[in-house]
């Protein structure tokens, strides 16, 4: 099976909709923010056992020394390019759906104020904090991806062959629209 990958902005429920969808195939998650951390702690950065760390301080820390360096995205990408070939996988990426050619990519979409309420839930933080937070990693998304690739991540969906909304919309609901598009 080619690999299965998800994108979209933070927040938006792409960890636990491919988890899902992942447990009904059988296969295993690798998410980019996973790597990212593996990196980071590889790099001496003191990352917490949180899916999330980098919206906590540590995390936010990272993310301003990761844009004075490209090693770690490139790395990251170079790591999850190997698994996008090997296939029978499901991936959570920002940027692996512009880079490879192969695989089955799907973006999930939804407004700042469904992320943040998203976020404040898993995170235990008001949902002020959280759009603070997410407007933070929005633009520095923006912004590295550009610079790294020229990527225009969160407006340019061309990759895309399936995007869905996830305002409102609980997960379950989104991995059985995603399944139901990867049994065509």
């Amino acid at each position: 099976m080619d690999a299965i990958i998800f994108s979209g902005l933070p927040a938006v429920g792409k960890t636990t909709v491919a988890r899902l969808v992942a447990q009904r195939l059988g296969l295993k998650v690798v998410g980019g923010g996973d790597i990212l951390r593996e990196i980071a702690a590889e790099a001496g950065v003191k990352t917490s056992g949180d899916d999330d760390w980098w919206d906590k301080p540590e995390g936010i820390s990272f993310l301003q020394e990761r844009k004075s360096s490209e090693k770690f995205d490139k790395e990251v990408d170079r790591r999850l390019l190997r698994r996008v070939d090997a296939g029978d996988v499901v991936i959570t990426s920002y940027t692996i759906p512009w880079l490879s050619r192969k695989g089955i990519k799907i973006w999930l979409s939804g407004s700042m104020e469904s992320r943040a309420e998203r976020m404040a839930a898993r995170d235990h933080m008001s949902k002020e904090q959280c759009r603070k937070v997410i407007g933070v990693r929005d633009d520095e998304n923006l912004e590295i991806y550009k610079k790294l690739y020229g990527i225009e991540f969160g407006r340019d969906l061309a990759p895309f062959h399936l995007v869905v909304g996830t305002d409102g919309i609980p997960a379950e609901t989104i991995a059985e629209e995603v399944l139901k598009y990867l049994r065509k």
